[in-house]
């Protein structure tokens, strides 16, 4: 069980330098937009469904879990 946890925290931790990585670079592909370059906010928008959502599913269904697991544990200890 504690080799499970600790790929499923590597993963999440992955997960959560991707959403950073990805509202970076809407960003700056915002910024370059303004200036007249297309080309970075058209790939983001080409990896939006296929990368970004899943990623910002998967970290609010982890912090939903987190919370409803934290909340458990305490309701069994009172």
């Amino acid at each position: 069980m504690q080799a499970l946890k600790l790929w499923l925290d590597r993963l999440l931790v992955a997960d959560v330098f991707l959403v950073i990585g990805g509202a970076l670079w809407f960003l700056s592909a915002v910024i370059c937009e303004a200036r007249g370059l297309h080309q970075p906010l058209a790939l983001f928008q080409t990896l939006w469904d296929p990368l970004f959502m899943p990623a910002i599913g998967l970290l609010m269904a982890a912090a939903l879990l987190s919370g409803a697991l934290g909340w458990w544990q305490r309701r069994r200890q009172a």
